[in-house]
């Protein structure tokens, strides 16, 4: 069976996508992808959903950072955008999420947009609220842990 021509293939677009969690929390490609599904379903409705066809390509977490390349067909790039900013947790872990650019092949997506390397991240112990804590800092922003959960602060509120 042929390949159908080039004039008459589909047309993809692909978004990088930047994503930031509480330290420790886990998140994977296969919850990502639900929950980005989902959103769209919930969104954009059955048919909008389908014909925006959103599917995550590329994922890499690492210790509360991600990025992902998530594909959408031609000229729904719009709709992407909107049905990612629906996100806010992923099984129930909160997240903040960046559309970085969007490119017309994966390898350009890549290179332009997610080619940097992620962020340090220091592991350490911090003065907050008067008592000693356990906390984690990239770029200035620093995540302390507070009973279950974390508090995210700047380094001015710590001391």
């Amino acid at each position: 069976m042929n390949p159908l021509p080039k004039h008459v293939r589909q047309r993809w677009r692909y978004l990088a996508v930047g994503i930031e969690t509480w330290p420790g929390a886990a998140i994977d490609r296969r919850d990502f992808q639900r929950h980005l599904w989902f959103a769209a379903q919930n969104l954009l409705g059955d048919v909008g959903s389908a014909e925006t066809d959103l599917s995550v390509v590329r994922f890499d977490y690492t210790d509360g950072t991600a990025s992902a390349v998530v594909r959408t067909r031609r000229g729904a790039e719009s709709d992407a955008r909107a049905v990612l900013t629906c996100l806010d947790a992923i099984d129930g872990n909160p997240i903040g999420l960046r559309v970085r650019g969007v490119s017309g092949t994966v390898r350009a997506c890549e290179e332009k947009y997610l080619g940097g390397p992620g962020e340090a991240i220091e592991h350490g112990d911090v003065a907050f609220e008067g008592a000693k804590r356990p906390a984690d800092s990239r770029d200035g922003r620093v995540d302390v842990r507070v009973g279950e959960g974390f508090v995210g602060a700047t380094q001015r509120d710590i001391s």
